[in-house]
């Protein structure tokens, strides 16, 4: 089997509201898509959310670069899922979002081949009830209590609240929103890398109280000494987000005894191969494992769904970026509803997913001749 076509798609939807964290604001998902053709008939399906505040990686800059490693792939077997990864690792540091995206269409092309859906692929069962999280953005006190309130009466299990300091204010936001919500459901924390070491420590021991589950990423994501020293005095439990991209991070969190939790996003690992080295980093660390979005469809959900469903160490959930959009111009795969259950119902081959190609920009296509 040879890959004999590559298109490359630009993919932008409009969020229904702008999303505020501490590191920007973000309007529009603007999303790649790659569609890997083989001369078998069979096609693969990526997506990829550029996040210039995390992944440092653009969508216009995106397209030529991705032109380039398309070619790297024109006539090889995709079935030779590490010699493809490796070949765009080998040609082109970082830009971990669009490789995601080429790795994440090899697989749906090799579950397909395989006659599989992409977690039964991978190992795994559709045996897991899932529920997503809803996060609530920074802003006011009062703004941000509404906010989480209507999340709560929507029936969502628990909400991540985005903060940023200062640490008056953000002490205002947690009592607000649990003045709102009450006691019962889970809050999960996310500063984005907001606080000093000094700014998280203080922040979290005041906000022991208020019964939260859990912190991503309080401080700087290159200071693995402070983060551990955060984690050895904060009462809350600390999740790496923004300094864990892939396998090799995941060790150096572990060597320095920095978490009690990893985040995973596709955008951030690379994909799907390098997301499944973390998974396993962690089950023999004795950590578990969130997975988190930054603004993909329900493309890019639906197979972080699949890898949900094809780990055991995968025990949280934050994959409520399709319910941020304005407009869904995808057909099949995850359903999410209005409570946040996420459940896959088509057991077909692949992830799953096909999409509305009217809605997307005008292709670059790459060919063998």
């Amino acid at each position: 089997m040879k890959i004999v076509e590559i298109r490359i798609y630009p993919f932008v939807i409009p969020l229904a509201e702008p999303f505020v964290i501490s590191l920007g604001t973000i309007t529009h998902a603007r999303n790649l898509l790659i569609e890997l053709h083989t001369d078998s008939g069979i096609t693969g399906l990526g997506e990829c959310s550029p996040y210039p505040f995390i992944n440092g990686e653009m969508l216009d800059g995106q397209i030529p670069i991705a032109e380039k490693l398309g070619t790297l792939w024109l006539g090889k077997n995709p079935q030779e899922i590490e010699n493809r990864l490796l070949e765009l690792d080998r040609a082109l540091s970082g830009n971990m979002a669009l490789k995601s995206a080429f790795d994440m269409a090899l697989y749906d092309l090799n579950a397909k081949l395989s006659g599989m859906p992409l977690y039964a692929y991978l190992g795994g069962a559709n045996d897991k009830v899932v529920y997503t999280d809803r996060t609530v953005s920074v802003g006011e006190p009062t703004q941000m209590a509404l906010e989480a309130r209507n999340y709560l009466d929507a029936g969502f299990h628990s909400i991540k609240i985005k903060l940023g300091g200062p640490y008056e204010l953000d002490m205002k936001r947690i009592e607000a929103i649990r003045a709102a919500v009450g006691y019962d459901i889970p809050l999960r924390l996310d500063a984005n890398q907001a606080w000093t070491v000094a700014q998280a420590v203080r922040t979290l021991r005041a906000l022991e109280k208020f019964n939260i589950e859990h912190c991503e990423e309080p401080i700087h994501a290159g200071d693995l000494r402070g983060l551990n020293f955060v984690r050895k005095i904060s009462p809350i439990p600390i999740m790496a987000d923004e300094s864990l991209f892939d396998h090799k991070d995941a060790i150096r969190l572990v060597q320095n005894d920095a978490c009690d939790y990893f985040n995973i996003k596709l955008s951030k690992s690379g994909g799907l191969f390098k997301a499944l080295k973390i998974v396993a980093i962690a089950e023999g660390s004795g950590i578990a494992c969130q997975v988190g979005c930054f603004s993909e469809s329900r493309l890019g959900i639906t197979a972080l769904m699949h890898l949900v469903l094809a780990r055991k160490a995968i025990v949280h959930y934050d994959m409520d970026s399709p319910l941020m959009l304005k407009d869904d111009p995808l057909i099949g795969g995850v359903e999410i509803s209005a409570a946040g259950k996420v459940s896959l119902q088509n057991e077909i081959a692949g992830i799953g997913v096909s999409v509305d190609y009217d809605y997307l920009g005008k292709a670059v296509i790459l060919s063998h001749l």
